[in-house]
């Protein structure tokens, strides 16, 4: 098989990913791109990567696609870097500025708003960039290692896993492993164990990574408790879950 094409997220999140990938010598003969989730999405859908962690509220625009891994980005309570920034209480918020850098985030705070918190914001969509610099605004959906910093201008603030559990009592997977067309059953082996051993090996993939860590208060802390990383019955439940209310959104 020719040389594999990896597209995985730019983010502390994924950081155990990409350590197994490149350190563990589990995997040969591929090319990994660090991307932001919508791009991950793109890359996968045009076919120009063979694999993406992709956001999963991008799937049902994806055809014929195979999951690949038993590891996703997921949450089984806060997850801190999927957030509804506010200067406002919720009740009072009439406009919402997303991020674009992860559709998954912008669906499922749709879904929040009309299903379980009960209100009718406007939604405004931000460019490539722009959400790490409104600090000013009103309301602001934001994700990623950007919420470690701007977090602390708004006073309120309202984890979107955790929202989602209230709501459905399942916990919520934001991105999943796949590919577009069927491995071989080695390269998936292959691959899956490449991401074990970075899962496995977090403290070594924090040494790593020691130059490139957002500015969080414990950055080990948060992969190991924050993230959940297992693509099990209970998230896949929570995902199907979610893709069922998209059809729903107006």
């Amino acid at each position: 098989m020719s040389s594999l094409k990896i597209s995985a997220v730019s983010y502390l999140n994924t950081y155990p990913f990409v350590f197994g990938l490149k350190e563990s010598g589990l995997l040969q003969n591929f090319t990994l791109e660090l991307d932001v989730p919508s791009v991950c999405a793109a890359k996968m859908r045009n076919g120009s990567v063979d694999i993406a962690l992709v956001p999963v509220a991008a799937l049902p625009e994806i055809k014929d696609f195979y999951y690949i891994s038993d590891y996703c980005i997921g949450a089984t309570g806060e997850v801190k870097t999927v957030l509804l920034l506010s200067k406002v209480p919720l009740t009072q918020i009439r406009r919402v500025y997303l991020d674009f850098d992860s559709r998954t985030s912008v669906e499922l705070v749709k879904v929040l708003a009309k299903n379980h918190w009960n209100i009718q914001p406007t939604w405004e969509h931000l460019k490539p960039g722009e959400a790490a610099s409104m600090k000013k605004l009103e309301s602001l959906v934001a994700i990623g290692d950007k919420t470690f910093e701007i977090r602390p201008d708004f006073p309120y603030v309202y984890d979107l896993a955790e929202a989602w559990i209230s709501y459905s009592g399942l916990p919520f997977v934001f991105a999943v492993w796949i590919s577009r067309k069927k491995l071989p059953a080695e390269i998936m082996l292959q691959f899956t164990s490449a991401l074990a051993y970075g899962i496995n090996h977090k403290p070594e993939c924090i040494e790593y990574f020691r130059d490139k860590l957002p500015g969080c208060n414990d950055c080990l802390s948060y992969l190991e408790h924050n993230i959940s990383y297992e693509f099990d019955e209970r998230k896949k439940e929570g995902l199907k879950l979610f893709l069922s209310t998209l059809s729903g959104l107006v």
